[in-house]
C-alpha cells in the first residue's frame, strides 16, 4: 500500500497554469521607476508594450516559452528597457506596473495610449 504525502498536491499545482497565473497576479504591483532604478542598472528590466498583458507576458517568461517571447521581442512589444525611456519615467517620476519573474523585472506603462 502506497501513502500520497500530504502536500503531493504542490507538486501538480506548480505545473497548474491557472495557479501560476494566479500567484502571478498576486506579486503584480505598481512601483515607482525610481525603485527600479539599480534593477535597470543591472540589464534585467524588460518593457512590455501597452498592447500586451502583463501577466500573459510574465506567465510566458515563467515557462520559457521562447517562440511566443522571440516573437514580441521581434515585434518590439517586448524590448529591454532603453535609456530614452529609462530617462523619460525618471523625469516623469512614472509609477509603472511591475512583476519579477526571475531574473527579469518586466514593467508596463499603463499610461500610455495603445497603438
Amino acid at each position: 500500500m502506497t501513502t500520497t504525502p500530504p502536500d503531493a498536491h504542490l507538486i501538480d499545482d506548480e505545473h497548474n497554469p491557472e495557479l501560476i497565473k494566479a500567484k502571478i497576479i498576486s506579486e503584480t504591483a505598481r512601483i515607482s521607476w525610481l525603485e527600479l532604478q539599480k534593477f535597470y542598472a543591472a540589464g534585467s528590466v524588460i518593457t512590455v508594450a501597452p498592447v500586451l498583458d502583463l501577466v500573459d507576458v510574465a506567465f510566458a517568461f515563467s515557462q520559457d516559452d521562447n517562440l511566443t517571447v522571440a516573437d514580441w521581442l521581434a515585434s518590439g512589444a517586448v524590448e529591454r528597457t532603453t535609456e530614452h525611456q529609462a530617462s523619460e519615467w525618471y523625469s516623469q517620476q512614472a509609477e509603472l506596473w511591475a512583476v519579477v519573474i526571475s531574473p527579469w523585472v518586466l514593467v508596463q506603462d499603463k499610461s500610455v495610449a495603445p497603438h
